[in-house]
Formats: structure tokens, sequence, C-alpha cells
């Protein structure tokens, strides 16, 4: 597959599908989308992506291994996520 997502640091294929899956198909896409909205966007598709998929795609937006973002970095997207997931509770 040759996809402009793949090229991007710690995306693989499964994840690279999954993006698309969500409508997400290009790096401007998910640059535009953001962390956050993108992997909210995977997991409302259905899949079951873990906390992993964040801060890969974190880490992918800045070009960086997901296993060096500062845990404080993830903690703040974690509450993100979980902010959201609170607010959309009906």
């Amino acid at each position: 597959m040759n996809d402009e997502l793949q090229h991007l640091k710690n995306l693989g294929k499964t994840s690279v599908q999954w993006l698309h899956a969500a409508g997400i198909h290009s790096a401007n896409d998910l640059r535009r989308l953001g962390a956050v909205s993108a992997y909210r966007a995977v997991r409302a598709r259905g899949f079951r992506a873990s906390k992993v998929l964040l801060y890969a795609i974190e880490g992918a937006l800045l070009d960086v291994h997901w296993n060096e973002l500062p845990p404080a970095h993830k903690a703040e997207l974690n509450g993100q996520v979980e902010a959201y997931a609170a607010h959309n509770k009906s």
C-alpha cells in the first residue's frame, strides 16, 4: 500500500485502514482533525482501538515515536477523550 498516512511515523497498515474507514485520507485531514478527534472517529466506526492509537496519531503529527510522548502529554490527551465522552453521555 502506497499511502501518505502510512509514511507517517507510528502508523501501520491497520491504523491507516481504520483512519480511512473514518474518512481520514491524508496527513492534512489528520492535522485538521487532531489526534483526539481522529481517535474518536476511529472508535465511533466500531474499531476497538486502544489508547496506543491515540498516542500513535499524536506522535505521527509531532513526528516522534508515540512512546516518546511525555506522560503528562499522554494524560492530557486521555483527559480530552474522557471529557468528550462525559460531555456526550446522555
